[in-house]
Order: C-alpha cells, then structure tokens, then sequence
C-alpha cells in the first residue's frame, strides 16, 4: 500500500506526541520525594493543629479571667452595652465621613510638603546653606513638639488672634496642624531615601547632559520614592489615627459623634464603636503595607529593580 508523504508526516507528529505522553505518563517520583512531601504535610497539619489548639486554650484563659473578675457585670454594662452600640454605631460612621477627608487631603498636602523639605534639605552648594538651615530647623521642631500640643496651639491660637482672612474653622484648623506635624515626618523619610541613592547615579545623569534639578527630577527621586514606600504607607496609617485628635476643636468627626453620646448617656460603649470603626479602616491599609513591604524584599532578594 502506497503512503503519501502528508500521511506519513502525520503518523510520524502522532508517534513522537504518544512518546512523549508516555514519557510524560511514565514518570514516578522517588521514595524519598515521596516520603518528604509526606514529612512536609504532615508537619504542616501538625502546625497548623498547634497553632489552633494555642489560640483557643489563650482565647479561652483570657475570657474566663474577664468573665470572673469581680467589677465584670458592671464593665460590661458600662462599655459593652449592645443599646447604646446600636445608638452610637451610625453616628460615628457619619462622623468618619469627616475623618477620610482628613486623611484624603492631609495625605496629599503632607506628601507634597515633605518632599519640598526634604529635597530643601539635600540641596548643594553654600548659597543654599539658609534653605537648608530651615528646613532642619522646621524638621527638627516639629517632630520634637507632640502633635496633642500642636493641634492645641493652631485649634485654639490662631483665633484667639483674631486675624483678618484667617479661617477658624475647627476642620481646617486641625488639618493644618496634622499637615505641619506629618510633613516633619515624611521629609525625613524622603531624605534617607535620596541618600540612600549612591551618588553614581547622580554623576552618571549629569556625564550624560542632565541639569542637577534633571537628574534630581529624573533620576534621584524616582528611586527615592520606590524605596521608601512602605515607611511612607506606615505614616499614612498613623495619620489615618491621628485624624481623631481633629475632634479637640469641636469638629464633630467619629470620636466627638461618640464623645457627644457618652456626655449624654455616661455610658463608654460609643467610645468603643468609635475605636473598632478605625481599627476596621486601618487593618486593610496595614495589611497593604505590609504585603508592599514583602513584595519590596521578595524583588530586591531576586536581584530586581527596587
């Protein structure tokens, strides 16, 4: 019987996939293969039994210790009544609207005013030895006053001034302060990011015609900002918190919404809502942090670009 030459192709494509799915087919692990994957499984249900097994028996120990102390029934009446949660739950959330804002703006006013201090900072030459003197001195007060004093001197000063075109709005007030003390902050992590640059990268820009102010632009900050990503999400977090000292003024943000039901009521429990309301909105900001964080380490273990 004659074959063309198609079906001959044919048959020889079939053969070499069938020799190739036996192979393929045909492969047995190893008894040791097998036996350490079977050593790692059972080590990590043994961990995982371990871990489980801990967390009840501590979760257990501690309610027993609360349940039993002798002031617990009028604790729980006091902070844990499920009435006033209820009655303070929507209040506060009202009140949060206030405190993203906060975060929303300040964040931005905060990162754009402590890359300015920073690159200020960091700036060559003796003819900028005064800019640079300032911007340390602002750096060094700032994150030297508590930002509880801050707020106090800029909430309650600035009106008592009475100056003309000057808001005394709780709300801006309190930003203000937040923006000046956080700033302080963010600079300086801008800063340790620009001289973490090693300054080839900076003579290399320049040999290749770059300005300074290009090369900063261009080449240092840009490198600067990957590196210093996740202390920079930490302060954000930090902020996000901090936006509840607004509240000083009068502003009425989660924790005044909660504070002005316990004036009422004398009973804690919105307090309680108000601080579960912010660890709820923080949990996944830190997270986040922390999985940028590992991700940073996983490239930079690898050899990759930062």
């Amino acid at each position: 019987m004659t074959v063309t030459k198609d079906e001959s192709a044919r048959e020889g494509a079939d053969g070499e996939g069938d020799m190739a799915g036996g192979a393929d087919d045909g492969y047995v692990p190893s008894g040791r293969r097998l036996a350490r994957e079977r050593y790692r499984r059972a080590r990590a249900r043994r961990a995982t039994a371990l871990a489980s097994l801990s967390t009840l028996v501590t979760a257990a120990v501690l309610y027993l210790v609360v349940v039993n102390a002798p002031g617990w029934p009028r604790t729980k009446e006091t902070f844990f009544s499920a009435h006033y949660a209820r009655e303070a739950f929507w209040k506060v959330l009202e009140g949060l609207w206030l405190n993203v804002r906060l975060l929303l703006i300040c964040g931005a006013a905060v990162l754009v005013l402590g890359m300015l201090i920073a690159v200020a900072r960091t700036l060559r030459g003796p003819v900028f030895f005064p800019l640079r003197v300032l911007a340390a001195a602002y750096t060094d007060f700032f994150r030297g006053l508590p930002l509880i004093i801050n707020l106090m001197i800029v909430v309650l000063g600035v009106p008592a001034l009475r100056l003309q075109g000057v808001t005394v709005d709780p709300v801006v007030l309190g930003g203000t302060a937040l923006t000046l003390t956080y700033s302080a902050y963010v600079a300086e992590v801008f800063r340790a990011g620009i001289e973490s640059v090693h300054p080839s990268q900076r003579a290399a820009a320049r040999s290749l015609g770059l300005t300074n102010r290009q090369a900063l632009r261009h080449v240092v900050l840009p490198q600067a900002v990957r590196r210093q990503v996740p202390p920079l999400l930490n302060d954000l977090v930090s902020l996000q918190k901090d936006t509840g000292l607004v509240s000083i003024g009068g502003a009425v943000d989660a924790v005044r919404a909660a504070d002005i039901i316990v004036g009422r009521s004398l009973n804690y429990t919105p307090y309680i809502v108000a601080g579960l309301v912010f660890v709820a909105l923080t949990i996944p900001m830190t997270r986040f942090t922390d999985w940028v964080t590992a991700r940073m380490d996983r490239r930079q273990a690898q050899g990759g670009s930062l």
